[in-house]
C-alpha cells in the first residue's frame, strides 16, 4: 500500500481518502441559522432591490479628514464582494445616504451600484423615487441602516436590517441584526440572508467552488 509523508506524518492512500471524504462531507453539512435569520428570509425571499446607509452600514461611521478637508472613509471587501454576488444574482443594489464624498461616488462606481442618492436629508422621498422608477412594490425592497434617519425607509420596506452597532431605537424596529457591525461584513450578512432566502447562496458558492 502506498504511503504518503506529510509533516514527519505517514499517511495511507485510505486514511487520505477517508480524510478527504470527511472535508467534503464537512463543506455540505448545512449552516445552522438563529430563528432570527430563518424568520427575516421569509420576509427577504421577494427582495428585488437591497439600498443601504453609507455611514454606520458600509463604514464603521468613523470619519477622517486629511488636511484639504477630504473626508476619508473605509469600505470592506467582504461587503464589495457580497454586493456583487447580488448583482450577479440579478438584485439591484443603491445607497441613500444622507452625506456626499467623493470616497462614496467612488466607492459606487466601483461596485456598479444602480442608484446612488448621496446628500439626501429626506431618505423616505430618495426611496419613494426608487419605487417609482422601477415598479416595484414595498414588499420587494430590503434596507439596512443604522440610525434614526433611517427610520422612515426602514419601517416601509419588505425587508429591513441593522447592522450590530446599530442604535439601540434601530435594532429594535428591523427584522434582523447582523452579528457583524457596520464596515466589518454586516451588509454582506445581508446580502448572504437575501441569496439564501431566494435558494441562491449554495449555487452562487458552488460555481465559484469549480472556477476556482
Amino acid at each position: 500500500m502506498d504511503k504518503v509523508s506529510d509533516n514527519n506524518n505517514t499517511y495511507s492512500d485510505c486514511e487520505l481518502t477517508q480524510s478527504l471524504r470527511e472535508r467534503a462531507m464537512k463543506r455540505e453539512q448545512p449552516i445552522l441559522r438563529s430563528n432570527a435569520w430563518r424568520t427575516a428570509m421569509m420576509r427577504a425571499k421577494k427582495a428585488e432591490v437591497l439600498l443601504l446607509d453609507v455611514d454606520g452600514v458600509l463604514t464603521d461611521g468613523t470619519l477622517f479628514y486629511s488636511g484639504a478637508s477630504e473626508e476619508i472613509k473605509g469600505f470592506n471587501t467582504l461587503d464589495g464582494f457580497g454586493l456583487r454576488l447580488l448583482r450577479d444574482a440579478g438584485i439591484a443594489v443603491g445607497l441613500i445616504t444622507a452625506r456626499s464624498s467623493e470616497a462614496v461616488s467612488r466607492r459606487a462606481k466601483e461596485l456598479k451600484l444602480e442608484h446612488v442618492y448621496t446628500d439626501c436629508r429626506n431618505k423616505k422621498e430618495a426611496y419613494a423615487a426608487v419605487l417609482e422608477q422601477h415598479g416595484w412594490k414595498p414588499e420587494q425592497t430590503a434596507y439596512m441602516g443604522d440610525d434614526w434617519l433611517d427610520l422612515p425607509v426602514l419601517m416601509q420596506v419588505g425587508c429591513s436590517f441593522a447592522p450590530a452597532n446599530a442604535a439601540a431605537e434601530i435594532r429594535r424596529q428591523v427584522d434582523y441584526v447582523t452579528e457583524r457591525s457596520g464596515g466589518h461584513g454586516a451588509v454582506r450578512e445581508a446580502c448572504e440572508l437575501i441569496l439564501e432566502a431566494k435558494g441562491l447562496l449554495s449555487q452562487l458558492l458552488h460555481e465559484y467552488m469549480q472556477t476556482t
